[in-house]
Order: C-alpha cells, then sequence, then structure tokens
C-alpha cells in the first residue's frame, strides 16, 4: 500500500513536471514569436523613417535650389535696372 501510494506520487509529480515544461516552451515560443513579429515591424518603421527622411532632405535641396534661382533673377533684375539708369533710359 505504501509503495502504491508513493508510485502514484512519484508518477504525480514526473507528469506535472513535464506539463509545466511544456508551458514554458509554448510561452517562450509565443514571447519568440512577438519579438520577431516587433523586430519586423521595427524594421518597416526604420524604412518608413528612412524614407521621409530622404524626402525630407529632397525637398530641402528643392527649396535651397529655388532660392538660388530666384535671388539670381533678382539680381539679374537688380543690375538691368542700374544699366537703364546709368544709360538715361529708366521708367521715372
Amino acid at each position: 500500500m505504501k509503495r502504491s501510494i508513493l508510485m502514484l506520487a512519484m508518477f504525480f509529480t514526473l507528469s506535472t513536471a513535464f506539463t509545466s515544461c511544456r508551458e514554458v516552451n509554448e510561452e517562450e515560443n509565443e514571447m519568440e514569436m512577438e519579438g520577431e513579429e516587433m523586430e519586423g515591424e521595427m524594421h518597416e518603421d526604420m524604412d518608413h523613417a528612412g524614407d521621409d527622411i530622404e524626402d525630407a532632405a529632397n525637398d530641402a535641396g528643392d527649396a535651397v535650389e529655388n532660392a538660388a534661382n530666384e535671388t539670381g533673377d533678382a539680381v539679374e533684375d537688380a543690375a538691368n535696372e542700374v544699366e537703364d539708369e546709368v544709360e538715361g533710359n529708366d521708367d521715372y
């Protein structure tokens, strides 16, 4: 009787140990999958951020180019007005 109770207790202990280990593995697998999903999302976010930075740099470059062109046009207009003043062909 004593031996059968000890055998049942040992069987229960072993079954509990194997069951708890299996649950831990499932939880670890779920955590790994969530980690991989988060990593994939992070890479996508970083790609989008890189694209946004590149777009912003291109926009800034275009703005500088446009400002330089407008400044050059203003300088040419001013030079033409000075030339007209010197030659006496002013509009006033």
